[in-house]
């Protein structure tokens, strides 16, 4: 650890542990499924809603709304919903239920996630009040609770903005969003079991001993018992069990929680990665309470000397995008898609056509169902909390405020194997978040790397995201950047100071700036570039090409050098706004869909990004504007090669006028698993002044080839 860090630690050390304590003394399940003899009644569906004030329910509900899903999907509709408005200073949620034969000792109701602010009543007394936005929230309603067939009235109030909540702590603030839609918007459930049971459990996987390390919480009810857990390993598609373990017997007071851990060894083991995504499902039991979670056989870090991502022992290079699902919140075409399971497993399996095998969900974290998928499809995520500050003041969140959250983060999500980046925040200049970080940090005993944003990492193992938007020049009215500049660039991204007080894994998970709204306009951000780039008068088809073809560029450009542990574009899943208004009404990024529901790809982004983005990459090294006509000149061609597979294939260097090659050559070329090699061409101009496209091709025999494309003009000399 860099010593810049330990005064700070010493100061805060025993405050900060203190908080994670005081904080874990709630029950908190964790992402556990049911199992006999536990038992889950699921509370999604239609639920009455109602605005109103704070304190008061309202006497009657007049509408309908969908749980998981946002308020502003009620019928008939509500005006002004994610807005600040006077017309409410809040959402008021009913629904009833039945809870068939008698009340066990344990009865939690487990809401997902909810904002902003979150108060139940079950039939009629209030059972706890819950403030965060993006974490689970468990309530005891044991007490309140009727059961043989008796009917139950939950109400659950929730702010209806960000307003409600108090400035120290964080509220999702985005300088691009102007709608911030409250609701119940993942799934709630009521967990009915006996004691001794089970609040947590984390599996760690051990790679190189192919074991799995189960470390689980266990706690009586209101009077003393003993516990001995069994656990069961079984693979998660088929079933079969493969492995058993019996930890020691504990005894336990009344009330009283304590862990207790087994290891076992799983013979046959299979590991996870994106390329074959294997699961394996924990089955827990003490005799009164069962519970089920999902696990799997991976390792994740980072080399702190290669500031390498190493996947299951190996180097692996991350390939992706991003997805703002609470940006998508307010897109007009979002409707119920965020809660639909088989819309959200197309999309990432859309995304992994993409070449990609890695996301970054970002600045807020989708529903649980999303993670689900991520396991099951294989995509790796960079997991980021919504705090997004740059320098500002918009909120103002406290590291006391901040660590309850990141602690129910990281329990309801440390057995995902697909998240393996915790990031604290996004763009963000705070000490707050880095505080936080060494006070929950140890909870993970996986040890997954942690990103700061663009404060000071806090760890050698840790990453820091760069984002090298070069394009920003024209819309901060400076000079606009030329594509011809990157023959001049280092291929180390540029930093923030803070970043650099550790020797950490460069992520770039920003780049670009040349969005382009869905029907092809551009957006508030790059008007000035669009304009300075093709002029006024350009067609929708000419920004759209030249779009993908520069992002394409760019792509090739941050791969091939191999500075970095990933490239992930921004962004696959956003909104699609007008940008006539200067954000945050109007747009100022967008994603690439035509078609959200078939989930179409704008061809030209698809075809270009497809292509920059393959694990045997290609840059053709030449960024020329012009080359006289008939005029040769030496050029590189950069092969990357991701896989653990030997790639040899021919290398064709080709001139193009439209669609006609004027000239080729070729070259033979070997390239090492995760290797990299440069060869050198001639490029000849074509004699004939005119536009030209230049490509370096890369052919296997076996694959569609491979393309990297510059266009040039060939003025007379």
């Amino acid at each position: 650890m860099s010593k810049h860090v330990l005064p700070r630690l010493h100061k805060t050390r025993f405050l900060l542990a203190a908080l994670v304590l005081a904080f874990l003394a709630p029950a908190a399940m964790g992402g556990l499924k049911a199992m006999p003899p536990r038992t889950v009644i699921s509370l999604d569906g239609t639920w009455q809603v109602e605005q109103g004030g704070m304190d008061l329910a309202p006497a009657a509900f007049t509408h309908k709304a969908p749980v998981p899903g946002l308020a502003d999907m009620a019928q008939p509709a509500f005006a002004e919903v994610g807005k600040k408005s006077a017309l409410r200073q809040a959402f008021w949620y009913r629904r009833t239920f039945k809870v068939e034969g008698a009340v066990p000792e344990i009865a939690i109701l487990k809401i997902n996630k909810a904002r902003y602010g979150t108060k139940v009543w079950l039939n009629g007394t209030v059972v706890g009040e819950h403030l965060p936005c993006f974490t689970p929230a468990y309530f005891s309603v044991r007490e309140h609770l009727k059961g043989n067939g008796a009917e139950n009235e939950l109400v659950i109030r929730v702010g209806a903005g960000r307003e409600s909540l108090p400035q120290d702590m964080p509220t999702g603030w985005d300088f691009e969003k102007y709608l911030y839609i409250p609701g119940i918007y993942d799934s709630v459930e009521l967990i009915l079991t006996s004691a001794p049971y089970i609040v947590n459990v984390q599996a760690v996987p051990d790679v190189e001993a192919k074991a799995v390390r189960i470390v689980a919480e266990i706690e009586a009810a209101g009077k003393p018992c003993e516990a001995a857990l069994k656990v069961e390993v079984a693979e998660a598609a088929g079933g079969k069990t493969v492995a058993s373990a019996t930890a020691p017997k504990i005894a336990l007071a009344a009330g009283e929680r304590k862990t207790v851990e087994v290891t076992t060894p799983i013979p046959g083991c299979r590991l996870w990665s994106p390329e074959n995504p294997f699961l394996y499902e924990l089955r827990l039991t003490t005799g009164s309470d069962g519970a089920r979670e999902r696990f799997a056989v991976r390792s994740f870090r980072f080399d702190p000397q290669t500031r390498r991502a190493i996947l299951n022992g190996k180097v692996y290079y991350l390939r992706g995008s991003n997805v703002t699902a609470y940006r998508f919140f307010e897109d007009a075409e979002r409707g119920d898609k965020p809660w639909r399971a088989e819309w959200v497993a197309r999309l990432h399996q859309k995304f992994k056509s993409m070449h990609w095998n890695s996301l970054r969900y970002c600045i807020g974290f989708p529903p649980e169902l999303w993670y689900d998928i991520a396991d099951e499809q294989g995509m790796l995520i960079q997991d980021e909390f919504p705090i997004w500050l740059l320098s500002k003041a918009s909120e103002n969140p406290k590291t006391e405020k901040i660590i309850p959250e990141y602690t129910e983060w990281m329990r309801e999500r440390w057995n995902h194997p697909c998240v393996v980046i915790w990031d604290a925040q996004n763009e963000s200049i705070t000490p707050e978040t880095g505080k936080a970080i060494q006070a929950v940090r140890g909870l993970d005993l996986s040890n997954r790397p942690w990103d700061n944003g663009w404060s000071e990492p806090q760890g050698p193992g840790d990453c820091v995201e760069a984002h090298p938007y070069m394009f920003i020049r024209a819309w901060s009215g400076k000079e606009p950047f030329h594509l011809s500049e990157i023959a001049k660039m280092s291929g180390v991204p540029s930093l923030r100071k803070e970043q650099q007080k550790l020797p950490c894994a460069i992520i770039i998970n920003e780049y670009g700036w040349l969005w382009l709204t869905r029907d092809g306009q551009p957006t508030c951000l790059t008007d000035k570039v669009y304009a300075s780039l093709l002029g006024p008068d350009a067609t929708v088809e000419q920004r759209r090409v030249l779009y993908a073809r520069y992002l394409a560029a760019k792509t090739e450009f941050w791969r091939c050098h191999r500075e970095c542990a990933g490239v992930l574009h921004f962004c696959g899943l956003g909104y699609s706004r007008p940008g006539d208004k200067p954000r945050p009404e109007g747009g100022a990024t967008s994603d690439h869909w035509t078609d959200l529901e078939k989930l179409s790809f704008e061809p030209n982004f698809e075809r270009f990004m497809r292509d920059a983005f393959n694990p045997v990459g290609v840059m053709l090294d030449f960024w020329a504007d012009e080359l006289a006509a008939g005029a040769k000149q030496e050029v590189k061609v950069c092969v990357i090669n991701d896989l653990y597979a030997e790639w040899r294939g021919k290398v064709h260097l080709k001139v193009l006028a439209g669609d006609k090659v004027l000239s080729t050559v070729s070259q033979d070329c070997t390239v090492a698993p995760l290797g990299r090699e440069v060869l050198t061409f001639t490029l000849a101009a074509p004699a004939e002044p005119g536009a030209y496209a230049v490509a370096a091709e890369l052919d296997d025999g076996k694959a569609a080839p491979v393309r990297s494309l510059r266009d040039f003009k060939a003025p007379a000399k």
